[in-house]
């Protein structure tokens, strides 16, 4: 194969899953043509992600999936090892990866993980180095995980033994992976996370630039995760209150993990991009340095949804769109009962759901039974994965109920197509909808922002604007008006095509 230009380093998303950053990664691919990109996906398991979603460009020259579920496949190991060749680092890692706290380590301390990070680096799964079998088969290991347990996790040792096994395992998968990737000019990581680990790996061994945009905050994201999970729930009595919460602690320990990974990321990556204001604070309390980050907000195709608002009804239809996937994050269930409560004043109201309910099946027949035990399987409709462009003249409104976002495309593309927002206050929906400036402000309100979870504000923000034609069309002008003058796809390409020639050193 030809070596890239650019490397993207994926995780659970292009382009095997539909979505506002898979969208965005296309756009980044098709407007940048002049430019050889090759991508490595890596997924959790194999049977979540089927066939590609979408066409690859001809400029996009390799593309290689891991999953990471295959970490402790196929590995041969010894029956035991006794002696482990930089158990000290191992030591150090499983310390950094577990026990220190974002914003919690002290300058000298973070000065020495990053010393035992480089030491580590240079021996991960290399000949004569550190590899899977030290840390899964060796006596050292062993006591590690038994020290560490006695330490006071209430969780039972059995549990706690499996959850480290499946935390380190995809940090060795990774430097396997790292060891194979083709060559690239520069690297570009879409998260933290895994992604952003293996892009790490990569800068240290190719001494190549790493690049990393994060949409939404990866260790938040994972949080919000990780407490929906059922399986960290407390045990509880039949009645009463809880008796213990064991796995609280290996609820901990996930969550400190993935805001290590972030900090790795982090020290790696130059320069560290953003959408908006808020998302690069986080970054900066997360670890990020402060002199690599900088904001670059989404951009749209204009010209592509032209059509759109010419096509619009002269009325404002009675119907309300979320477009998105049918995940828990998009809070889809707020959205089926938000419909129910605007049709007691509008009864010819619907709700459409635009998007992929493959992600979650079991969530999205839950968003399904929902809607049919409140009496509205006539009233809120799953049309899937439809042409959003073809949709958006047929909306009233669209709406994100999501309790966590970047810098939706959505609204974006709603936008264009001259169709105002409700939407939560998370991520950047209130810059979108209310502006970012005093000048952005100045154009007016596009939408209305309420809290999350809020259905009776969503609702009635609802019924104002579809029952107000003059609110609406204030919205209408506000909305076209600020994605036209801020939000351009030729900006934000501009903006990376720099990038990528100061990373490539042009």
């Amino acid at each position: 194969m030809t070596d890239a230009d650019v490397c993207l380093l994926l995780e659970g998303t292009y382009p095997f899953v539909r979505g506002g950053v898979s969208s965005w990664v296309h756009q980044l691919l098709e407007g940048l043509p002049e430019l050889r990109f090759s991508l490595v996906f890596v997924g959790g398991r194999r049977a979540d992600y089927g066939a590609e979603h979408y066409r690859l460009p001809a400029n996009v020259v390799h593309l290689e999936k891991h999953f990471l579920e295959d970490s402790l496949k196929d590995i041969k190991l010894p029956r035991v090892r006794r002696s482990c060749p930089h158990m000290a680092s191992v030591t150090a890692l499983h310390d950094y990866l577990t026990h220190a706290r974002a914003g919690q380590v002290a300058a000298g301390t973070a000065h020495e993980f990053e010393r035992v990070i480089d030491d580590l680096f240079a021996h991960l799964e290399q000949p004569r180095g550190l590899g899977i079998a030290d840390f899964m088969s060796s006596s050292e290991a062993w006591q590690l995980i038994r020290e560490a347990h006695l330490d006071g996790p209430e969780a039972s040792f059995v549990d706690y033994f499996w959850t480290l096994r499946f935390m380190h395992g995809p940090i060795f998968q990774l430097a396997r992976i790292a060891r194979n990737v083709p060559p690239a000019r520069a690297y570009h990581a879409i998260s933290t996370g895994y992604a952003g680990f293996l892009g790490a790996l990569l800068r240290g061994r190719s001494a190549r630039p790493l690049v990393l945009s994060e949409h939404g905050i990866y260790t938040k994201e994972r949080r919000i995760d990780l407490n929906q999970n059922v399986w960290f729930e407390p045990t509880r009595a039949a009645s009463g209150p809880a008796l213990s919460e064991p796995h609280a602690v290996l609820r901990e320990l996930w969550i400190r993990y993935f805001e290590s990974l972030g900090r790795i990321t982090y020290r790696a990556a130059d320069p560290i991009v953003s959408l908006f204001g808020a998302n690069r604070e986080r970054q900066v309390k997360d670890g990020a340095p402060v002199d690599r980050c900088r904001i670059i907000p989404n951009g749209i195709d204009v010209a592509r949804f032209e059509a759109a608002l010419v096509a619009r009804p002269s009325h404002v239809p009675a119907v309300v769109g979320l477009i998105g996937r049918v995940v828990p994050i998009k809070d889809v269930k707020a959205f089926v009962r938000v419909i129910g409560n605007v049709a007691s004043a509008l009864p010819a109201v619907q709700g459409w759901i635009i998007g992929s309910a493959d992600e979650d099946p079991e969530y999205a027949g839950q968003c399904v039974a929902l809607a049919r035990s409140l009496g509205l399987s006539q009233r809120v409709v799953f049309l899937g994965h439809t042409p959003v462009a073809d949709v958006l003249p047929k909306l009233g409104l669209v709406m994100l109920t999501s309790i966590s976002e970047g810098q939706p495309l959505a609204v974006l593309e709603a936008f264009a197509a001259g169709v105002p927002c409700v939407a939560t206050d998370v991520g950047a929906c209130r810059e979108l909808i209310e502006g970012r400036d005093a000048a952005d402000r100045a154009l007016g309100r596009a939408g209305r922002i309420v809290p999350f979870a809020d259905c009776e504000a969503l609702g009635e923000a609802a019924r104002e604007l579809l029952t107000q034609p003059a609110a609406w069309q204030a919205c209408q002008l506000a909305a076209v008006t600020r994605v036209r003058r801020y939000y351009t796809q030729g900006e934000m390409l501009d903006a990376y095509r720099g990038i990528y020639r100061d990373a490539m050193g042009e």
